[in-house]
Parts: C-alpha cells; sequence; structure tokens
C-alpha cells in the first residue's frame, strides 16, 4: 500500500513538473519584411530554429509571415504597440519612429566594432525610448545597396551618370540620397515593384543583390551599377514589454542565439551575395562601373545624405552617433 502511495505521489508530482515547466514556456510572435522565398526571409528562418532549438521549453518562436500579415512600413509601429512580440526588419522602414536608425546603413563599421565600442548600447537606449524595442541583433550586414537600371546608364566625362534619365523605385531610407543626385524618385514597397518595371513607370531600382532576383526583377533590369552604397540595416527586435516580462533565462537564450547568428549572417551574406551576382550576371545581367570623380562624388552623396537626414529629424545623438558608427 505505501509503495502504491508513493508511486502515486510521484507519478502525481513529475505530471506537476511538466505541466509548471510547459507552462513557462513562452511563445512569440514574429513576422518578417520580405515574402517568404526572399533571402532575408530564408536567413530569419535560420535564426528563429536556432532559437527555437536552443530554447526548447523556455522560448519559442512562432513565425506569422510576412509583408501578407504585416505591411514593411507598418512594422515597427506594430511591434511599438504590442501587435507583434518580434520584428525582422531594416531600420529604414520605420525611421518615423526612430530616425536615429539610419545610422546601421550611414555606418562604416561592422556590428561587433559597434557592439565593443558603446555604439549598439547607446542604440539599445534609443529604440527602447523611442520604439519601445530592444534590439537582438543586425543581420545579413555583409552586403550594401545596388541601383539596377533597365537600360545601360548614359555615363559622363567624370566617369559617372547622367542620373536626371533615371525614375527610380526607392525606399524612404535612399530617398534623399537619390534627389541629390537628380533623379526622379518614387518610393514604392518592394510588392509593387515588378509592375511598376513592367508597366514602364520605372526605369530604375534599388536594393542589395542579395535577394533580388527571388523577386523577379532581373528579368526587367539588366544592369547593375557599381559600386554598392549605404550597409544593409536589417534588424531583429522585440517589443520591449515583451522582453521585459521574460525570463532571464529566455533573455539569455534570445541574446546569446543573436549574437552567434549576427556573425554568423554577415559571413553566409558575404559568399551568398557574391554566388547571387554571378547568376544573374551569368544570365546576361551587365556592370556600369563608376569611375574617378564620378565615383567620389557618388559616395561622397550617399555618407552626407545619411546625416544630414538624421541631424534635421533629431540632432541629439547625432555627436556621439558619428564617434561610434563612423571612421
Amino acid at each position: 500500500m505505501r509503495t502504491a502511495l508513493r508511486l502515486a505521489l510521484a507519478c502525481g508530482l513529475l505530471a506537476l513538473s511538466a505541466a509548471t515547466a510547459k507552462a513557462e514556456e513562452v511563445t512569440l510572435n514574429a513576422a518578417h519584411f520580405t515574402p517568404a522565398q526572399n533571402s532575408y526571409a530564408q536567413s530569419f528562418l535560420k535564426f528563429v530554429d536556432e532559437v527555437n532549438k536552443a530554447g526548447k521549453g523556455v522560448v519559442q518562436i512562432k513565425v506569422r509571415g510576412g509583408p501578407e500579415v504585416i505591411p514593411p512600413g507598418q512594422l515597427g509601429l506594430a511591434q511599438k504597440n504590442g501587435l507583434i512580440d518580434m520584428i525582422d526588419n531594416p531600420a529604414g522602414q520605420y525611421l518615423e519612429l526612430v530616425p536615429e536608425g539610419e545610422v546601421f546603413s550611414a555606418s562604416t563599421k561592422s556590428p561587433e566594432e559597434v557592439r565593443k565600442n558603446g555604439g549598439w548600447d547607446l542604440m539599445q537606449e534609443i529604440y527602447g525610448k523611442k520604439g519601445n524595442a530592444h534590439l537582438l541583433a543586425h543581420v545579413d550586414s555583409g552586403t550594401g545597396f545596388s541601383i539596377f537600371t533597365v537600360d545601360e546608364p548614359k555615363g559622363n566625362a567624370d566617369g559617372g551618370i547622367d542620373w536626371s534619365t533615371l525614375k527610380i523605385r526607392s525606399s524612404p531610407l535612399y530617398r534623399q540620397f537619390f534627389e541629390s543626385l537628380g533623379m526622379t524618385v518614387i518610393v514604392m514597397p518592394p510588392g509593387e515593384v515588378y509592375t511598376a518595371l513592367e508597366r514602364g513607370v520605372i526605369n530604375a531600382n534599388a536594393y542589395p543583390v542579395f535577394g533580388y532576383k527571388s523577386f523577379g526583377w532581373d528579368k526587367f533590369t539588366k544592369w547593375r551599377v557599381e559600386p554598392t552604397f549605404f550597409q544593409t540595416d536589417v534588424l531583429i527586435s522585440m517589443n520591449k514589454d515583451k522582453w521585459d516580462s521574460l525570463s532571464p533565462e529566455a533573455q539569455k537564450i534570445l541574446t546569446d542565439v543573436s549574437l552567434q547568428y549576427e556573425e554568423e549572417s554577415r559571413k553566409a551574406i558575404e559568399a551568398e551575395n557574391a554566388r547571387q551576382a554571378k547568376v544573374m550576371e551569368d544570365e546576361g545581367q551587365k556592370i556600369f562601373e563608376l569611375k574617378g570623380k564620378g565615383r567620389d562624388d557618388f559616395l561622397a552623396k550617399a555618407a552626407k545624405a545619411s546625416w544630414d537626414r538624421m541631424e534635421a529629424r533629431d540632432p541629439t545623438y547625432v555627436p556621439q552617433l558619428r564617434k561610434l558608427f563612423q571612421d
């Protein structure tokens, strides 16, 4: 009888323990800014897999989808308001909330350098105040943005391009830069670009090489301008209130995986970017290389546009950010 009672008690304690452990596992809802087949979404899904593996029984991520769930331009606000726990989204998509986020694209330093010199901590503070966000990682950072054109660019004597001939699709991040070059700029989300190219509404597009082909845009844009400009600025972040509610164990798992994946994704994108560029070149895409003064002016205006816009929107942190993010 005593043995049976002990067994029953033991089984009850085990069941209670299992139920408690199950109840303590937290599920975070997440969304990403590109369609699932795009390289950036695929990279985020790898991050999710790594968190779910390391966080079994403690913290898990449930991906709800991409632009079909929340448009990229609304992800930052949705996270701030707690409608979604975690987002994978470029800082440039919600500069109206955190204008200082532009520093990630303007930066001449790697994420690792910025973490070591205090830049990451400063941005963590800014995102907490302005976006109700906790930053986890600056991922897929090993590349820049490219300009793609339907026709061969019209070169000039300075080694540059007659930019006035381009009607280019832009994101808010690089609108000011393109306007400073003299282009006709049309801001539109990625989902509308294919039709705009097909109908001739635009004759140029800007996007990283990484993931470009997955949209089918290379069917129309047969030229790519080099060099690239800016640095890709994809951030994985969480609603700060949700982050603060997590257990120390869950926070540690997310932090550890984020640090590892930040470096892992940087190395992976450098190789994958080169591979995807070669695929498009092998299929007929040609390169227009800026040279001499034309190249220098292009890069100088790119750098100036970012810092000018940050200064105009909120100059509070700009002096600190220049010291921490710029060589």
